[in-house]
């Protein structure tokens, strides 16, 4: 999302530097030297990195202090005077955009990580139920709306019983000894879909990421099986990059969100439901993203 102050930053510098031009022409011997720097300092500020404005700031402040010292006139100080309110103005500005537009970030950020959450959720909820039907996770969208549409969980009742023992009542001479068992009847079938999505069919949908540049991305789906002392057990993962969800955001609060490590926030550079490294089936949001559902 583009917003309307981010154009004021190209035009707060171009209005700057062309009051510049214009105040020296009507001053005296040093002008040009104070346009060129204030020229050359706007013209790098677009461009340098924020460590670099950091450095060179002092640098710039210590050539300001020569030139007000020992090379300009009365009437290029009042010049001075009007461009350092000028900068003073900009930079109050660039500090008030950046903490706006952190907040606006955070807000956007929120808002789609819950869309994405609410089709993780269900994306598990429909692996979960492949799984108990077919005994593995699916790695195909396609095969996976059609078991939610085709399949159906089997209804069972349990219950304890006992039955004659026949070989531990020969081994205590025809006392009769007897031996629990557990009786699973079919009591009937419901169909995947009405059993979790109901009359909603939003499970047709769910393998599209919301908000995404392109309405037709998808989230990235993998299933197979772990090996554990020997034993081969089903895991499945969904996941999508941040970039693709933010993708009209600040490439530079893009990045920094990619490097979170905290309990409060989605850890690592994806959005991400289950594991193909660990047998795990939860997300990797925080529960505050839970209850914001």
């Amino acid at each position: 999302m583009y917003y309307i102050s981010d154009l004021l930053y190209p035009v707060l510098i171009f209005i700057i530097v062309i009051s510049v031009y214009f105040f020296r022409k009507k001053k005296g011997l040093n002008d040009d030297i104070i346009y060129y720097l204030t020229l050359i300092f706007y013209s790098f500020l677009w461009f340098m990195p924020g460590i670099l404005q950091i450095i060179l700031s002092p640098i710039l402040a210590l050539i300001v202090v020569y030139f007000i010292r020992f090379k300009i006139s009365k009437k290029q100080k009042n010049l001075l005077f009007y461009t350092l309110l000028a900068h003073i103005v900009f930079f109050a500005f660039l500090m008030f955009k950046s903490i706006n537009d952190e907040i606006r970030f955070d807000d956007v950020k929120n808002i789609r990580y819950q869309q994405v959450i609410l089709k993780l959720k269900d994306i598990r909820d429909s692996q979960i139920a492949h799984k108990s039907v077919k005994g593995y996770f699916q790695n195909n969208w396609d095969s996976l709306v059609k078991f939610i549409e085709t399949d159906s969980f089997t209804i069972t009742q349990r219950k304890d019983s006992s039955i004659l023992d026949i070989e531990m009542t020969k081994r205590y001479g025809g006392v009769k000894t007897y031996k629990d068992i557990i009786i699973i009847d079919t009591l009937g079938f419901i169909g995947v879909k009405d059993s979790l999505f109901g009359s909603d069919s939003r499970y047709s949908q769910m393998f599209y990421v919301p908000n995404a540049k392109d309405p037709k991305t998808k989230f990235e789906l993998n299933a197979g099986f772990l090996n554990q002392n020997g034993i081969d057990i089903p895991v499945f993962e969904a996941k999508v990059s941040k970039k693709v969800i933010l993708y009209d955001q600040s490439i530079n609060l893009i990045l920094k969100e990619n490097q979170v490590q905290s309990v409060d926030g989605v850890n690592g550079p994806s959005l991400k439901i289950g594991s193909m490294n660990e047998i795990n089936t939860n997300g990797n949001w925080p529960k505050n993203y839970s209850k914001g559902n």
